[in-house]
């Protein structure tokens, strides 16, 4: 399966919704960054203050290169999101993500998109990290 993505902007709520799956390349992460650029254009709210939820549900295990470039694109500090909620199947591709989020403490990830909403907007004095 080659890669697909869809990134919605919900404005009023300051949240960005991703969906990724696929086996991605270069060329591929390079049209993800022009859409999420566009979508990220559309906010309203201040920089980095923003949520994100990403459903990778679909993805397929990623060659090291891009394991390696999904970490880059997650360090940068343009785009980074007050709170980052991944929803995950029990795969390997859960596993890659976890390395590449490593010791961060606004990432999570979840089963459900349900359950990653509900983090992303929870009140974080009382928030637990969902396994």
């Amino acid at each position: 399966m080659s890669a697909h993505f869809e990134i919605d902007v919900d404005v009023p709520r300051s949240l960005v919704r991703i969906v990724m799956a696929g086996f991605f390349e270069p060329a591929d992460l390079t049209r993800f960054l022009e859409a999420r650029r566009v979508a990220h254009a559309r906010l309203l709210c201040g920089r980095n203050q923003h949520l994100t939820m990403n459903d990778l549900r679909g993805m397929k295990i990623q060659s090291q290169e891009m394991v390696d470039a999904f970490r880059a694109m997650l360090a940068d500090p343009a785009y980074r999101s007050r709170r980052l909620a991944f929803v995950t199947g029990p795969t390997l591709a859960r596993m890659q993500l976890e390395r590449a989020v490593h010791g961060r403490s606004d990432v999570a990830c979840f089963s459900t998109p349900d359950a990653a909403q509900a983090w992303l907007f929870a009140d974080s004095a009382g928030l637990q990290r969902a396994g």
